[in-house]
């Protein structure tokens, strides 16, 4: 009995260094520590969110319609562009998301059948009228936001926002958080600017590449810039891919040597998507160039076979594969060992030439950092004095055992800052409130026990009968109310967002971590007291 005892210490004592180590980098301690401990410490703590740390809420709304609209005027204009090749005289008009084309004939059928085969077309009037699936048409505006989101990403990592969030929000919004921006109007000159694709030769001959260090850490772009740019050959320049290390998540810096000519800019791309390797079972990116783009990258790949070709966006190498040979009629693909989401985002990169659709900003909040320092400092005091009173309190109404509530309602934070530090989480001010509605809830669960130990002893049993009894029927009624406050709080969590989502993580958090405290810390302490011992009393 006494060894299941001394077991369960040694589970809340490690739980609570494994608490104190995730929370040391949100301590000053943590300066002073040596560097190879910062270097394994497996994240950066707690992030404080916009609202305590101060910024920039911008909200985008890509306008879904106009992109349907421009989807099928790209297709009208390629279908244009093969009527000429072939020699087929008819003309093509866009009408409401329609292309009507005339006049009708069985070889315009056919090549229409062959170029895109989702089109369906009847003849009306002695013309035929073109029209997509609506499933095509939902794709299309599904992808549209995922390359808005790529393109404003794109954006915010020149601004040097540190732990930025872009999210999707709803079906057609954007939502992007800056925490710490000082100048919001030079944030949306940034992130408002069209996005530039460009295709440039890697030049590989230059022996600046073999004293180049191979990666630098993120920011510290400038300072390699001062350091290498005066030994770059004529002709050429410095570009940089973004490295993410998938453990630690820490974004590395990768320099590129590229000649500055471009040979081939993104408004000559008509498509690009994801296809499957059939003898493989492998993805790659599939590119479609329009007329006048295929004709360029038919000379640019029949002049530079063997080189590689380096894919840019906004300055940013995303991919730079090798020609193997001449490529005509303006496809092409990229290969590489691509996991099928990789493949994707290359695709949403190369889509994300200029945005897609237009993008309207319809909500700009600016929180100032004085106001999050006050909101911080608000959040302390009610945390602080809610702890004290309801501490107070029950060693005032529980004597000896409230002073075992109070251990247990310590452990709850302790454990509860450790959880949010472990798990990176962003904390806000709804979040404080989570946590000190979850400090209500652990002393919640103790009075509960505490009042059905005291019907116990009052039919006459012993301490140690009573603390046992009463845990036991305590117990579904405070695993009930936990397990239907979580379900709430998954629910905020869910469909939520921004600060909302803060309170839902501590709520949660907070209504797990209550359950261990009050179930397994305050039960340990009572064992440890009363269990193997002849105690005739119980202070409760």
């Amino acid at each position: 009995m006494r060894r299941g005892i001394y077991l369960r210490l040694i589970l809340i004592l490690a739980t609570v260094i494994l608490a104190v180590v995730f929370f040391l980098p949100n301590t000053p301690l943590f300066d002073y520590l040596p560097e190879w401990w910062k270097k394994t410490m497996p994240n950066k703590g707690i992030v404080l969110g916009l609202d305590l740390r101060g910024g920039s809420h911008l909200v985008f709304e890509v306008d879904l319609k106009k992109a349907r609209q421009i989807t099928v005027e790209r297709i009208g204009i390629h279908l244009q562009s093969l009527l000429e090749k072939r020699n087929i005289k008819a003309t093509v008009k866009v009408e409401v998301e329609k292309l009507h084309i005339q006049p009708v004939s069985d070889e315009l059928k056919k090549l229409i059948k062959e170029n895109y085969p989702d089109i369906s077309f009847s003849e009306e009037e002695g013309r035929l009228v073109c029209e997509l699936p609506e499933n095509y048409l939902r794709r299309v505006e599904a992808t549209s936001v995922d390359q808005a989101i790529e393109v404003i990403r794109n954006r915010v990592d020149q601004l040097g926002v540190a732990e930025p969030t872009i999210h999707r929000q709803g079906e057609s919004e954007i939502v992007v958080q800056l925490p710490g921006v000082k100048d919001p109007k030079k944030a949306l000159e940034v992130i408002g600017k069209t996005a530039l694709l460009e295709f440039k030769l890697l030049d590989e001959d230059t022996p600046l590449w073999r004293e180049i260090p191979s990666l630098i850490k993120a920011g510290q772009e400038e300072k390699f810039l001062k350091e290498w740019a005066s030994r770059l050959p004529e002709g050429d320049e410095f570009v940089f891919q973004r490295i993410v290390n998938k453990e630690t998540g820490e974004v590395f810096k990768r320099p590129y040597i590229v000649k500055k000519e471009t040979l081939l800019t993104g408004d000559l791309l008509a498509e690009a998507h994801v296809s499957i390797d059939q003898r493989f079972n492998e993805p790659y990116v599939s590119l479609r160039f329009n007329e006048a783009g295929a004709k360029i990258f038919e000379e640019i790949t029949g002049k530079y076979v063997k080189h590689r070709l380096a894919i840019i966006l906004d300055g940013n190498l995303y991919s730079a594969p090798v020609i193997q040979e001449r490529i005509e009629g303006g496809n092409a693909q990229i290969t590489g060992n691509f996991t099928l989401e990789e493949a994707r985002d290359l695709a949403i990169v190369l889509r994300a030439g200029a945005l897609p659709a237009p993008v309207n900003l319809i909500q700009n909040v600016t929180v100032g950092p004085t106001l999050g320092r006050d909101s911080i400092e608000a959040g302390k005091v009610a945390v602080i004095i809610a702890a004290v009173f309801v501490s107070a309190f029950m060693i005032f109404y529980y004597r000896l055992s409230g002073i075992i509530a109070d251990f247990a309602l310590i452990l709850n934070i302790l454990l509860l800052i450790g959880a949010l530090a472990a798990l990176n989480a962003t904390l806000t001010l709804p979040g404080i409130a989570g946590i000190a509605l979850a400090i209500g809830m652990a002393v919640d669960s103790n009075v509960l026990m505490f009042e059905r130990i005291r019907e116990e002893l009052r039919v006459g049993k012993t301490p140690k009968a009573a603390i046992e009894s009463g845990y036991r029927k305590a117990f579904w009624t405070i695993f009930d109310s936990h397990v239907t406050t979580l379900i709430t709080a998954l629910v905020l969590f869910h469909f939520g967002s921004g600060p909302i989502k803060g309170f839902a993580v501590t709520l949660s958090l907070g209504v797990a971590i209550n359950l261990f405290t009050a179930l397994v810390g305050t039960k340990t302490i009572f064992d440890f007291i009363y269990v193997g011992k002849e105690r005739r009393s119980l202070s409760i």
